[in-house]
């Protein structure tokens, strides 16, 4: 079925946070304002690297208006933060790594005077050499960033021997790929309102991925029990991992808690490009062979990230790459080894794909280089060498089995795009500057945190005294869709109707941890939840109705509404769901617990559950400009069941958008540790404009016979491959292999075609 809104039914809903959003009346955490509320700014470091000489800040504390100026001698507890390894200052002491270091925060009765009071703050530095290249940064006599050194972590995994694979080889394609830094760009930048309480708890209004998380990081910071600090996390203007670390967060907390009023801190722009995580900047070494036949021979990696001067989740991130630059394939000798190195370059962390993006990149180019010399089909190369349904994962540890794989490679062999590739006949036309070309990509896309990492998993179902069914999650809503889709798993698997059910999500005060709002993870859990739940409140419910009503349990259901007759259709209820939490009994309430799924294997970060895709795409290049333009994308999608149609569809028509921008135009520059690209005026995102090609979406449902673990993840698996087919159409379009992104235009013009020889200049 191709996903649209006509062959969806009725399950093709209003979002719940549908209005709110498009009518700009939905309040966003950084939205919110308090009275006698002060305003807070950071201040950051002028230079990527150097020392402290000296930070003075007697002026700032004297300017009227000013209630507090804080450094690293106001800090009770831990001075760092990071979600696996704090080591990142919540001020600098001694030395700053980057222009994003922060020195000095304060608060004011206003803006205008919190922005001078920064600029009173006299700070001497002793500059330092900056390391602006990961390669200079791993070399034994570069200047050392960490006392560890500038190696953040390093990943290897071989089977077999390259060295000999190699020499058996008939075909081998040797080729280096380089993909950007990229930026969130979220609507809503970092920020948040942080208040004290009279009881002395503290209540943090701040988006992020992971309420429990930066609670837990907070308390170390301000050194007070967790249960001391509230974390409300939702609604959230967008994130895309950005915000799954701590950004403004210990500012506002420290601030608010030495003045006992209220303070509000939300990043300019600017602040936010600074300050912010961004994607990492990677290059990647492949050489890949075959035998006569073209079977996958020997494949050796070297990836290289620049993780820039602090830890956060740098290193999952390559661990997720290490496994993706295997991906789907099987090959007879693998070597991959993979470094993260510190630098002086601004802060890169968690982004939708995490090192997913650039490392399918260049596996798929790696792909489509091989068939073109082989001369063989692509996507027949592809097919020849593809994992099987009962073969192993990319690390060769046991995985979920489905048929995912040869599913979607089917669907983009049989549409109409990748038809169209085959069956074409060149032609002229009044245009010969423009060339189009179709191209594809495929991947198996890793769910959840992976094996050895803490990833809990669980929610809450409960009768309120007014009758609402609550469902709670410490899941996070940043705009893909989780609101309506609970909603909609809770009206099919249960009978609710909406009016029937209140969302209680990201307060840590009142759900329970669920883990966090990252890795395509967040529906599965929620639907495996339900699934754990649906028996014992079933009980709990129709047991209470029972007893009220008189009637045996088992004659009744759940339905809109309230409880009815089983056999009587839609027959008038029996019991409202109100009168049920006013009659007498037990607290209707049942919660569940688990973890993620993993693999039995010893390799940390190695996945268990995985989502099969495949894009085709149709791109027209531009030879006088270089210009590309995606005019079609053909997404096959392999799942597991399609929980909100329209969800759905968004995440991939999302994904993909982002993805034009990483292929296509987006790139945070940087020279010498300073960022070029300070705006949205020079960083140039995908608007509609650019996303106004046809997107079809094929999602395939079926999974195996006793499959218990319902729907994939798809919140990544639409920008995913979309780079490396852009690159493919490329090729076919105008004969030029893309092994650096975003693409440069001057790569693909071509002379003008009225000066090539025998041209009419007329």
């Amino acid at each position: 079925m191709l996903l649209n809104r006509a062959n969806s039914g009725g399950r093709w809903r209003i979002r719940p946070d549908g209005p709110g959003k498009v009518t700009g009346s939905l309040t966003y955490l950084t939205d919110l304002t308090r009275e006698n509320m002060l305003y807070g700014l950071v201040l950051r470091s002028e230079h990527p690297h150097a020392r402290l000489a000296r930070i003075h800040t007697g002026k700032a504390k004297q300017l009227h208006g000013v209630r507090a100026v804080l450094t690293h001698e106001d800090v009770p507890g831990l001075n760092a933060f990071g979600i696996a390894n704090p080591d990142q200052p919540v001020f600098c002491k001694d030395v700053v790594r980057y222009v994003g270091d922060a020195i000095a925060a304060v608060a004011a009765d206003s803006p205008a005077i919190a922005k001078q009071a920064l600029s009173l703050i006299e700070v001497e530095y002793d500059l330092l050499e900056t390391v602006d290249d990961p390669e200079m940064a791993l070399l034994p006599d570069a200047p050392q960033l960490h006392p560890g050194g500038n190696a953040l972590h390093r990943t290897s995994f071989c089977k077999g021997d390259t060295a000999a694979g190699f020499g058996q080889c008939v075909h081998i394609v040797e080729e280096t790929y380089y993909t950007p830094r990229q930026m969130h760009t979220y609507m809503e930048t970092e920020g948040g309102l942080f208040v004290p309480e009279a009881n002395g708890r503290l209540t943090v209004y701040s988006p992020t991925q992971h309420g429990f998380m930066d609670r837990m990081q907070l308390a170390r910071i301000l050194d007070m029990p967790q249960t001391d600090i509230r974390v409300v996390s939702s609604p959230i203007g967008g994130s895309f991992g950005g915000k799954d670390e701590l950004n403004v967060q210990p500012y506002g907390a420290l601030l608010a808690l030495r003045t006992g009023l209220p303070v509000k801190i939300h990043n300019s722009r600017w602040e936010s490009v600074r300050a912010g995580l961004k994607r990492h900047p990677m290059k990647i070494r492949m050489k890949t062979g075959t035998d006569a036949s073209g079977k996958l021979i020997a494949h050796a990696v070297d990836i290289l990230a620049d993780t820039g001067p602090y830890s956060t989740l740098g290193a999952e991130v390559l661990n997720f790459a290490t496994e993706h630059v295997i991906g789907p394939y099987r090959y007879s000798n693998l070597s991959v080894m993979g470094a993260s190195a510190f630098t002086n370059n601004g802060m890169s962390g968690e982004f939708r794909g995490f090192g997913g993006n650039q490392a399918i990149f260049a596996l798929e180019g790696q792909m489509d280089r091989l068939a073109e010399r082989l001369g063989m089909e692509p996507w027949a190369f592809r097919k020849l060498n593809m994992r099987e349904p009962g073969d192993p994962g990319p690390f060769d540890q046991p995985i979920a089995a489905t048929e995912g794989a040869g599913q979607v490679w089917e669907a983009v062999a049989k549409s109409p795009l990748w038809l169209e590739k085959l069956n074409r006949s060149q032609t002229v036309t009044c245009e010969p500057w423009i060339k189009t070309g179709i191209g594809a990509a495929f991947t198996m896309h890793g769910a959840g945190l992976g094996f050895g990492i803490p990833d809990p998993a669980g929610g809450r179902l409960q009768l309120a005294p007014d009758g609402k069914i609550e469902a709670v999650f410490s899941y996070e809503e940043f705009g893909q869709g989780l609101l309506a889709s609970l909603e909609l798993m809770l009206i099919e698997q249960f009978g609710f109707a909406a009016e029937d059910i209140r969302i209680i999500i990201g307060d840590t005060d009142v759900v329970p941890d669920s883990g966090s709002t990252t890795a395509s993870r967040a529906t599965a859990m929620m639907w495996k939840s339900l699934q754990r739940l649906k028996e014992p409140f079933l009980e709990q419910m129709l047991g209470r109705a029972s007893s009220v009503l008189g009637i045996p349990a088992d004659l009744l259901r759940l339905s809109e509404g309230g409880i009815r007759l089983k056999e009587n259709g839609e027959a008038a209820l029996q019991l409202t769901y109100k009168e049920l939490a006013q009659a007498d009994g037990a607290e209707i309430r049942c919660d569940t617990s688990f973890h993620f799924p993993v693999s039995s294997t010893d390799r940390v970060g190695a996945h268990f559950m995985y989502t099969y895709s495949a894009v085709a795409v149709k791109a027209e290049v531009n030879t006088l400009t270089g210009r590309v333009k995606v005019l079609e994308q053909f997404h096959a999608v392999a799942a597991g069941p399609v929980i909100n149609p329209q969800g759905f569809l968004g995440q991939i028509e999302g994904g993909s958008s982002m993805a034009l921008g990483f292929a296509l135009t987006e790139e945070a520059l940087m020279e010498k540790g300073f960022y070029v690209t300070r705006n949205m005026d020079t960083y140039l995102v995908p608007t509609i404009a650019e996303h106004r090609g046809k997107v079809t979406v094929l999602p395939i449902e079926e999974l195996p016979a006793g499959d218990e673990y319902g729907p994939r993840g798809i919140g990544e698996v639409g920008s995913v491959t979309v780079a490396p087919a852009i690159a493919a159409a490329i090729r076919d379009a105008a004969g030029v292999w893309v092994s650096r992104l975003p693409v440069n235009p001057l790569e693909l013009q071509d002379v003008p075609f009225f000066l090539k020889e025998g041209g009419d200049r007329g």
